[in-house]
Formats: C-alpha cells, structure tokens, sequence
C-alpha cells in the first residue's frame, strides 16, 4: 500500500478509494463474542438498577460508592493488556462497553473516557517500560484515577500559548501553573500535565512536554466548576504552584510533548465518538416511547408524518455514527498506523448527530421538555459538551481539511519544482501528466460493496472524485493562503465527513447482507439508502459553495459590525 493510501481518507483527497481499509466491516472475534454481551449487559444493569442521574448532576460529583462499582467492572481499563492489569479488550470490544454506560449516564461514561482512553493511553503509547509497569496496572484496575491537563485559559485549542512551565533544577523540574479545565480532576490522584520547557517570550515557539504528576505538595485541585452539563465529570481546575519533580517524571521525551498531545487525541476520539453514540441512542430510545406514549387528536403523535420524519432522521444518523465509531475502532485493532482524519471525522459526526437529536428530542417532548423533571432537558445539556470536549468543532474541521490536503499539495510542489527544471524532473511531469489524463478518463471504484448497494456505490465514487477535484482547485487558486481560507476547508470537510459516513454505511451493510440475505438486511439497507440520498444533498451544497461562495461579503460585514460593538440598527 502507498503511503497516500495509509489512511482511507487521506486517500480520498487523491480520488484513491482505499477499499481494502474499511472492507470487510469489522467485529469482535466469534471466541470472545459472548463474553463481550456479558460484559455489555453487566453495565447496564449496574446503571439502571445503581446509577441515579438525577442525583449526580444536581450533587455534581460522583459518590465513591459508584466510582467501586466502576472498578469492579473493570470500566478504567477495558483495552489495557491483561498483564498491565486490564481487562485486554479489543478496541470495538471495549468502544461498545463505553457506549453502554455513557447511554446510562454521560458523565460516567466521560469520567472513563477521560481516565483510560486519554491519560493512562498517553503512559501506554509513550511511557518507558519502567513507568507502564509503575503507573499502569493500578491504574488500570481503577486504584488510583487520573487525568489529562492540556487547556489553560489562554491557549483553548492553541497548545502553542501554554504557560504552564517546567524548570530544570539540580535534582529535576520545577512545575508553576495552571490547569483550568482539566476533565475529572475532582476524582484523580494522577495527572498528565503538559508544560513548557522553554522560554515564555512573546512569539517564541514553545517546546511542550508532559510529566507523570502525583498529587500532593504544592497540586491542589479547585472546587469542580459550575458547568451547563456533564456535571458528574469533575471538571477542576488544577493549580501547580513549586511542584518538585523527578527526573523520571517525563512522559517521552522533551520538547515533544506536542506530538504527544496530537497522538493521544486522535487515539482518544476512538472512545469519545462511542461516548457521544451511547448518548445518542438513548436518546433515540427516549423519543421513540415519547411518539407513542403521547396522544394527541385522538392518536399517538408518532404517527403523524413530521413526527415520522424526525424519527427516521434520528435513526439513519444514529445508524452512521455508530458505522464510523465502529469502522474506526476497528482501524485501531487492524493497526492501521494513519487514523488522525477518521477518528476526528467520526467525533465530528457524533457530537452534531447528538446535538441535533438532543434538539428534536426536546422539540418532540414540547413544553414538557422544558421542564427539569424529564431526563430529555438533562441530555441536552449534555450533549453540548460533545461539541467542545477535546477541541471545537470549528478546529477539527479546520484539521480534517488541511491534513488530507497536505498530500495533495506535496505532490504539487514536487510538479512545480521539477517544471523550473524540467530536464530534471522529467519522470515526475510524465508521470503527472499521465496521472491527470486517467482521472480525466475514469473514477475510482468501490468494487467491494455488495452488488445491492449499487447505487450508494455510485454516489460515493462521484463524491470521491468531485472532493479530489475540489481540493486540487482550492490548493492551486491559494497555494499557501490555503491556511486562511477555512471556510473552504470547513465546506471540504463536510465532505470528507459525508464520505466516511457512507463508505461506513456501505462496508457494514454490505456485512449485514452476505450474512442474513436482502430480507434479513432490510432495515440497514433502507437506512444506507436515506443516509446516502441526504450525503449526496449535502455534498453538492458544499461543493457548489466552493465556486458561488460570498466569503468576502461575510468577513466585510463582520469587520464592520466588530467596528459598532453589536447589531448597529434600530428599526425606529
């Protein structure tokens, strides 16, 4: 496999259709399955019979007694080895479980998350072999709960701004800062914190690395700050003030710890997407009593046609987050090296899945929704932390676009370069040119998808090709100033995103077909089929922005309305 085509999206930007990634859809292992179900039907019942929402979101903090259980279901290290300490899950294995309980309560779902998928994952992707086996397997079985401090107050999504900072002195570091939304900080004793080991000068780029905190001398954590939702997670603000260090409290090496961050995010949003489905689904669950439970002009409300509408709609997106989440779990066991754009796209999905469903949900419930009393006013404000949780929506698309473009522009450069000498760069330019003659004549195929699924097939080629056309024009009209002009990345990410989405939808109905027949699939064939014909919609819209945009116009009436301070009219 070439290396465009490492990653299946990245591939896309090339029009390359990386099949052999995403086909056959992946599952757990027959020999572990029925464990896997056992495992699955333990945590819901511990969260129906044990788990009380309402008392952890007014409360704000998660009793000791719940946190136990969590460790006796081995719910802080589902996919650590089993010599570390873990339960040894697969990465869908352990996805599903994360899913399970985050449908029974969001913020116990985030508090695992938080613990296992993002700081305990960070010692064992970088951790040295003395520190796994220091730090992992207590924390593995959930003895000690731990943490991931990244964000300061200044620096949201701009690891770059960090001030927290990190002295050498003559027996280690010295740790000085502030950590002031650091997720399940109420709850650890452990703290990834990521701190600059350079100099603190305007403009100076920053070198980052993480340490291996205990708390104790000089770490305090803050009362949990009043948030909208996920009020359970323990969100803290961790303060460092002269926290000594050892030498061996470094997480990889020096200076690296942005790369770290990066790494660990895009593993994370494996676990983060499952999350957010959980939450989802409840949430599909919930609207799909409350349609039928509630009557009105003499029938349920569920069988008018608006009504029929949301639903279906609340079901084919349910059925392609949960597509990726799973598609993407099942890149990480497969050891695909390359997931950074799958595993953002299928968060990306997921939050705005859930939000929109959260929305209509609380439409559906009317003016009973509004009250505090039904959980749908509860999983709204939830559901909005999905959107922000490890970085804005608005940021990972940005990503999304610029990382799947950068091949592309690569290949670009080298064409411009070996065009000043063209003697020299002979074999590219014929190559080139025979490469941009074959796309003119044929797209790439996705031959894999069963024969059934012809016409989804057909919409995802045409959108594969229109993307790779699409990107080319925007990288050779911008050239470098691709950087600023994120509202064409923003609309070719919604591209990719649609494009994940289906090829997910394809690749797992494709599955469902050769193992149950046409009539046993009917229902994930129906579901491809509304997802596909909404993608295609979506896709053109974006695609048709990229050449009719007013992109001037918005940034010359926002410049002028920062200039009045707000709204500048009065109708009298």
């Amino acid at each position: 496999m070439t290396a465009r085509e490492a990653s299946f999206c990245k591939a896309l930007f090339f029009g390359v259709v990386a099949e052999d990634l995403v086909f056959p859809f992946p599952g757990v292992d027959d020999s572990f399955l029925t464990s896997v179900h056992e495992r699955v039907a333990r945590v819901r019942k511990f969260v129906e019979a044990e788990v009380d929402s309402v008392a952890i979101d007014r409360e704000a903090r998660v009793e000791p007694v719940t946190l136990a259980r969590m460790r006796e279901l081995g719910l802080f290290g589902l996919s650590v080895p089993t010599d570390l300490g873990g339960s040894g899950l697969s990465r869908l294995a352990a996805a599903r479980v994360v899913a399970e309980l985050s449908a029974g309560d969001a913020s116990l779902g985030l508090v695992s998350v938080a613990h296992e998928a993002i700081a305990l994952r960070a010692i064992l992707a970088f951790g040295s072999p003395e520190q796994r086996q220091r730090w992992v397997p207590p924390l593995a079985r959930g003895e000690r709960l731990m943490c991931f401090a990244l964000a300061e107050e200044s620096s949201g999504t701009d690891a770059g701004t960090i001030r927290t900072i990190a002295e050498r002195t003559a027996d280690g570091w010295l740790l000085e800062g502030d950590k002031p939304w650091v997720t399940n900080a109420a709850n650890a004793d452990v703290f990834v914190v990521l701190a600059r080991t350079s100099r603190l000068d305007e403009g100076h780029k920053p070198r980052l690395t993480p340490f291996i905190v205990e708390r104790g001398p000089g770490v305090s954590v803050e009362p949990r700050r009043s948030t909208l939702g996920l009020r359970g997670a323990g969100v803290g603000r961790v303060a460092l003030r002269g926290v000594r260090l050892p030498p061996d409290a470094i997480l990889g090496e020096v200076g690296r710890g942005f790369r770290v961050a990066m790494e660990v995010m895009t593993d994370a949003r494996v676990s983060l997407s499952a999350w957010l489905f959980g939450q989802l689904r409840a949430l599909v669950g919930w609207t799909v009593a409350r349609v039928q439970d509630r009557r009105s002009f003499g029938r349920a409300i569920g069988e008018f046609p608006i009504l029929k509408n949301k639903v279906a709609k609340m079901l084919a997106d349910a059925f392609a987050v949960e597509s990726m989440t799973f598609l993407t779990a099942g890149l990480v066991d497969r050891h695909v090296d390359d997931i950074s754009i799958e595993s953002s796209v299928s968060r990306l999905a997921a939050s705005e899945a859930l939000w929109r469903t959260a929305n209509e949900a609380m439409q559906i419930a009317g003016g009973s929704g509004y009250d505090a009393t039904l959980p749908v006013e509860r999983r709204l404000r939830d559901a909005r932390g999905g959107l922000v949780v490890d970085g804005t929506n608005e940021t990972l698309r940005c990503f999304v676009a610029l990382a799947g473009m950068r091949g592309p522009g690569e290949r670009l450069t080298d064409v411009e370069r070996a065009m000043v000498e063209p003697v020299k760069g002979f074999g590219l330019l014929r190559d080139f040119a025979l490469r941009k003659v074959r796309e003119a004549m044929r797209r790439e195929r996705m031959t894999q998808a069963h024969p059934l699924l012809s016409r989804e097939a057909v919409i995802f080629e045409e959108g594969t090709d229109a993307l790779h056309r699409a990107a080319d024009r925007a990288l050779r009209d911008h050239g470098r100033e691709i950087a600023e002009m994120q509202q064409t990345q923003v609309r070719i990410a919604n591209v990719v995103i649609d494009l994940y989405a289906l090829a997910a939808c394809i690749t797992r109905t494709s599955r469902a077909i050769e193992q149950r027949g046409e009539s046993g699939a009917r229902r994930e064939i129906d579901l491809t089929g509304m997802f596909a014909s909404a993608a295609r919609g979506r896709m053109q819209a974006n695609l048709g922005r990229l050449e009719h945009a007013d992109d001037a116009l918005r940034k010359s009436i926002s410049a002028r309305t920062y200039t009045d301070g707000g709204y500048p009219f009065d109708v009298i």
